[in-house]
C-alpha cells in the first residue's frame, strides 16, 4: 500500500496537511449517508465565516478566484506566484487578516502588478472593472485601513478599533449598555444574548440582526437545514434526533433558547458514533466575546482512544475536589461531563483550514454548572501533526539538552494527547461562579477568553505529574508529565513566538494564555532557580530544574485564575493578561524568529479535508466514497463553486 503523504506544499509561512479517516469504510450505509449529508451541512456555512471575518471579504475572494481562473498572462513568473501565495493565504485565513495574528496581511507584489493582474483576466460587464481595479485594491494595500480584525488593545474602542463584521456604526460603549439592558441581572440560565447576530445602529436607533432564516446569512442557513433535517433521518438514538430537530428550530427562529435547549440535548448523547458540532460557537474573533464565529467539526467516534477520555470524566469529580482551587469555588458534584476522542470527517467555518485539536462544549456557564459539558479530542488530527511534524530539527533546536530531547522523543506524543484530555474535559469543565456573578464575556471583558484558556490550561498542568494519573492507567510514567512541563515552557516563552511579527505584541487568546503561564512561573520561580534560563554557544534556552515546584506554582496560578473567573474581578484579570501575556521581550523574540527561519519549518498548519462521493444506483444513494484530495488550491475553488451563494 502506497505511504500516506501527510504534508502536500508549503507557501510562506503555511503548511497544508491530509488527514486520513479511520474506519470510515467498516461503518454501515446508515452511518455513511448521515455523515454525507452532516458533510454537506456544514460545508454550506463556509461563506458565513468570511463575511464575519471582514464585511469585504466575500467580494474579495470572488475577484481573487476570478484572476486564478481566468488570468491570461504569463502564470510561471515570479509575480504570479506570489499572487498564488496571497490567495492561498487569504483562503487560509478566512479572509485578508491573519488567522492567529489578527493583523491585516498584504500582497507581496507590487502594485503595479494589480493592474496586470485585472487587465489580463475575464470580466462581465456587471463586475465593473473599473470599480473594482481601484476598490479591492485600496482595501488589500492600504496599511491603514482595516489593520486589524480583532483589537484587544488597552485603552482604545475595541469595536471600531476592529475590522470584523460583527458591528456597524456603533462604539463599545453603546454596545455593551445594549447588552446590559438585555441581561436579567440572577438569572443565571439567561441565553447568550449577541451570541448569533451583528449589532447596528440605523437612523440613530440600535438593534440586532440575527443570523437566521429569514434573518442575516437566510440563503446559507437555508441549505444548512436542508442538509440538517436530511442527517436526522439517519439518527442512531432518539436524543441525536431530537437535538437536530431543535437546532433546526433555531435556525429557523433565531431564538438562542432553542440553541440552549440543543445544547443540553447534544451533551446528553453519548452514544452515537457519528457526531457533529454545527453552529455560531467560538466567541475569540470578537473583543467583546459576545458575537460567535460559524464553525462545523463532523465526526466519528475513536473508540480505542476514547477509553482515556471516559477514565478522565469518570473520575471529574476526583480531579476538581482535589484541584488547587479555594473549596468555596469547586464544584459539589459534577455530573454530565462526558468525553471521548474522535476522527473529524470534514471541517468548515472557523475550524478550517487551521483546526482545534480538542473541543469542550457547551460554552454556556450555567449549562456546565448543571448538565455538564462534552469533551472531544480530535485523534486523526494530532496523530496528523506528529506524523508531519518528525525529524523537523525544531526540537533539537531549542531543547537545551539530550536528555531533555529523549524525553520529549519517548514521550511528547503521549504528553500532549493527555494535556488536550485534561484541558478539554477537567479543565473546561472545572470550578463555579460565585454567587451573583454574571456571565465572564460581560465581567471579564476582551480578557475573558484568555483567561478561560488558562484556567483550562493550568488544570492540565496541575495534574500532568499527579501519582493519580498513573493509578487510573492515563500515564505510564510520571516522565510523560515532565516532558509536558518542558515542552510548555520552551513553547510558551520562545518556540510560539515564530508566529509574531517582531516587535509586536500577542493578540491571540490561546497564545496569551500560554505565555501568562509560563512567563508567570519562570518569574515567581526565580529565588528558587525552578526555572533557569540559560546561555549555551549564545542561544537561549529555558530550562526546568524542578518539576515539584514548577507544579506547585502551577497550583498558585490556578487558583488566582479560578478566584477572578469567581469572582469576576476585572482589575485583576486585566493586570495578570497585561502584565504577563502582551508584550514580548524584543532581542529574544528576534533571536528565536532567526533561528527558527534556519529551519525551514511552516509556523502554521492546515488541512485539507476529505472529500465524500455518493454512489447512487436507480437515484438512489448506496453507498458513499471517500477520497483524500492533494490539491489545497483545487479544493478551495470547489468549494466556492459548489458552496457558495
Amino acid at each position: 500500500m502506497e505511504e500516506f503523504k501527510y504534508q502536500t506544499e508549503q507557501f510562506g509561512d503555511y503548511r497544508i496537511l491530509r488527514y486520513q479517516v479511520p474506519g470510515f469504510d467498516e461503518l454501515d450505509i446508515e452511518k455513511k449517508k448521515q455523515l454525507f449529508y452532516l458533510y454537506n451541512a456544514a460545508l454550506w456555512g463556509r461563506d458565513i465565516i468570511y463575511d464575519q471575518n471582514y464585511k469585504h471579504n466575500l467580494r474579495i475572494r470572488k475577484v481573487l478566484e476570478n484572476i486564478f481562473r481566468s488570468y491570461k498572462g504569463n502564470r510561471e513568473n515570479s509575480d504570479f506566484k506570489l499572487f498564488l501565495e496571497y490567495l492561498k493565504q487569504f483562503w487560509f485565513s478566512n479572509g485578508l487578516h491573519h488567522h492567529y495574528s489578527m493583523d491585516k496581511f498584504f500582497p507581496k507584489f507590487k502594485k503595479e502588478y494589480w493592474n496586470e493582474l485585472m487587465n489580463n483576466s475575464n470580466w462581465t460587464q456587471e463586475d465593473n472593472i473599473e470599480i473594482i481595479k481601484s476598490d479591492i485594491e485600496n482595501i488589500i494595500f492600504n496599511k491603514e485601513l482595516d489593520a486589524k480584525r480583532v483589537s484587544l488593545d488597552e485603552g482604545v474602542d475595541l469595536i471600531k478599533s476592529s475590522a470584523n463584521n460583527y458591528y456597524e456604526g456603533v462604539s463599545q460603549k453603546e454596545a455593551e449598555d445594549f447588552y446590559a439592558t438585555m441581561t436579567n441581572k440572577g438569572n443565571k440560565q439567561a441565553p447568550s444574548y449577541g451570541m448569533n447576530s451583528k449589532l447596528i445602529k440605523e437612523n440613530g436607533i440600535i438593534k440586532e440582526e440575527v443570523w437566521k432564516i429569514g434573518g442575516m446569512y437566510s440563503a446559507q442557513i437555508k441549505k444548512m437545514v436542508y442538509w440538517l433535517e436530511k442527517a436526522k433521518n439517519h439518527c442512531q438514538t432518539e436524543l441525536q434526533e431530537k437535538a437536530f430537530e431543535k437546532l433546526i428550530e433555531y435556525y429557523k427562529t433565531g431564538d438562542l433558547k432553542k440553541f440552549d435547549e440543543y445544547s443540553i440535548l447534544w451533551l446528553q448523547d453519548s452514544e452515537s458514533t457519528v457526531d457533529a458540532v454545527h453552529g455560531f460557537i467560538e466567541v475569540y474573533g470578537d473583543s467583546l466575546g459576545k458575537k460567535a464565529s460559524y464553525e462545523s467539526v463532523v465526526s466519528i467516534k475513536d473508540e480505542e482512544a476514547s477509553k482515556r477520555a471516559e477514565t478522565i470524566s469518570n473520575n471529574a469529580l476526583w480531579f476538581e475536589t482535589n484541584s488547587s482551587t479555594e473549596r468555596k469555588y469547586k464544584k459539589e458534584k459534577v455530573e454530565g461531563v462526558s468525553a471521548k476522542a474522535i476522527n473529524v470527517v470534514v471541517e468548515a467555518g472557523d475550524c478550517s483550514p487551521s483546526t482545534p485539536i480538542g473541543i469542550n462544549l457547551p460554552n454556556a456557564e450555567w449549562i456546565r454548572e448543571e448538565y455538564g459539558s462534552k469533551s472531544v479530542s480530535i485523534s486523526n488530527i494530532l496523530t496528523a501533526y506528529d506524523e508531519a511534524s518528525k525529524d523537523t530539527g525544531a526540537l533539537q533546536e531549542f531543547a537545551y539538552s539530550q536528555e531533555e530531547i529523549d524525553l520529549s522523543k519517548k514521550w511528547s506524543n503521549a504528553a500532549s494527547a493527555l494535556h488536550v484530555d485534561l484541558h478539554e474535559i477537567i479543565g473546561h469543565g472545572s470550578g463555579k461562579l460565585a454567587d451573583g456573578v454574571a456571565d465572564p464575556s460581560d465581567t471579564l471583558k476582551n480578557y475573558a477568553s484568555t483567561l478561560e484558556e488558562a484556567r483550562a490550561d493550568l488544570v492540565a498542568l496541575y495534574f500532568a505529574i499527579d501519582p493519580k494519573l498513573e493509578e487510573l492507567g492515563l500515564q505510564k510514567s510520571i516522565e510523560v508529565g515532565y516532558a509536558e512541563y518542558n515542552s510548555y515552557i520552551r513553547g510558551g516563552l520562545m518556540t510560539q513566538l515564530v508566529r509574531i511579527e517582531l516587535g509586536k505584541n500577542i493578540e491571540e487568546s490561546h497564545m496569551r494564555n500560554r505565555q501568562i503561564i509560563a512567563k508567570w512561573a519562570y518569574e515567581k520561580g526565580k529565588k528558587d532557580n525552578v526555572i533557569e534560563k540559560k546561555i549555551k554557544n549564545n542561544k537561549t534556552y529555558f530550562v526546568v530544574n524542578n518539576h515539584q515546584m514548577l507544579r506547585k506554582l502551577f497550583g498558585e496560578l490556578l487558583a488566582e485564575v479560578q478566584r477572578i473567573k469567581s469572582e469576576g474581578d476585572y482589575e485583576a484579570g486585566k493586570n495578570l493578561v497585561e502584565n504577563y501575556g502582551v508584550k514580548i521581550n524584543y532581542e529574544l523574540h528576534k533571536e528565536v524568529l532567526e533561528r527558527w527561519k534556519k529551519l525551514n519549518i511552516a509556523s502554521y498548519a492546515g488541512f485539507i479535508n476529505p472529500k465524500l462521493k455518493a454512489v447512487y444506483d436507480d437515484n438512489k444513494i448506496i453507498d458513499i466514497n471517500i477520497e483524500y484530495p492533494m490539491d489545497f488550491s483545487e479544493q478551495m475553488m470547489e468549494y466556492s463553486k459548489n458552496f457558495s451563494i
